[in-house]
């Protein structure tokens, strides 16, 4: 596990997390997949299948948009929230694929912070099937979290809870890493 002040990269089960909020890299109709998304839905029950149903659509199966994110309760697992946010599919990186990332996190922040959230978990989001290359995915997600909690006092904790220790990049971007 490496740390800064308010900032931490560990290895482990984001559904194990005891903080406020998770984050599931979940996919833009919200309703359960592959990877962590599936782990998530698993592990909060079912109960968390019909909340993300119950969410809006803003257009036909789309509940939440790439680089936006959306709340629901946690039910099941030891966190009080999950934040569903949707990254990129890694094309070329060139089609803006890092400004939509850097939204995911920063508007995963914003939500946590409206609902008052002081702890959150992250999981390497886009880095799976949508394919982001992770020195770049984790180089985003850690320089838009410095510069959310430089100018903000919510959250106070950020964890990045790597999958495995093959997201080392996530390490590597800690400052003085």
């Amino acid at each position: 596990m490496e740390t800064t002040d308010r900032l931490t990269v560990c290895v482990g089960d984001i559904t194990a997390m005891e903080v406020d909020a998770i984050v599931n890299a979940a996919n833009e109709w919200m309703l359960g997949g592959g990877g962590v998304d599936g782990a998530i839905h698993r592990a909060a029950g079912s109960d968390l299948y019909d909340a993300c149903l119950a969410v809006a659509e803003v257009r036909p199966g789309v509940r939440c948009p790439t680089g936006e994110a959306r709340i629901t309760p946690g039910f099941d697992l030891p966190a009080q929230h999950v934040i569903h946010t949707v990254g990129p599919v890694y094309t070329s990186g060139n089609a803006g694929e890092a400004d939509l990332l850097a939204a995911a996190y920063r508007n995963s922040l914003a939500l946590a912070a409206e609902h008052g959230c002081r702890s959150i978990a992250f999981p390497c989001i886009s880095t799976g099937v949508y394919g982001y290359p992770k020195p770049e995915a984790a180089a985003i997600a850690i320089e838009i979290t410095q510069q959310w909690l430089e100018q903000n006092d919510t959250p106070q904790r950020v964890i990045f809870c790597c999958f495995s220790d093959e997201d080392a990049a996530y390490y590597d971007a800690l400052p003085g890493a």
